[in-house]
């Protein structure tokens, strides 16, 4: 069960979750498959990763850590010299 308080914060009964995203437009939320456009709050380019305003945790492998902990696997695209073409 989630409500919003009336300075726009979200929060369940057991925790108060403040909402992270101030930017207008609003980036993509968690949750959005372009999820990754979210600007970022913390970047940390020597340990490999970034916090993004939607709550996403992006990792330099492109893997990702979810604010609800559902992992997601790297998914870095095909490199131009990898791709092979039928003849």
């Amino acid at each position: 069960m989630e409500s919003t308080s009336a300075d726009g914060e979200t929060y369940t009964p057991q925790r108060k979750t403040p909402k992270m995203c101030q930017h207008q437009p609003p980036c993509p939320t968690a949750e959005s498959a372009d999820r990754e456009a979210a600007q970022p709050l913390v970047h940390f380019p020597e340990q490999g990763w970034s916090l993004l305003c939607n709550g996403v945790l992006l990792f330099e492998d492109t893997g990702e850590l979810l604010p609800d902990g559902r992992v997601i696997a790297p998914h870095r695209p095909l490199t131009a010299g990898r791709i092979t073409t039928a003849a």
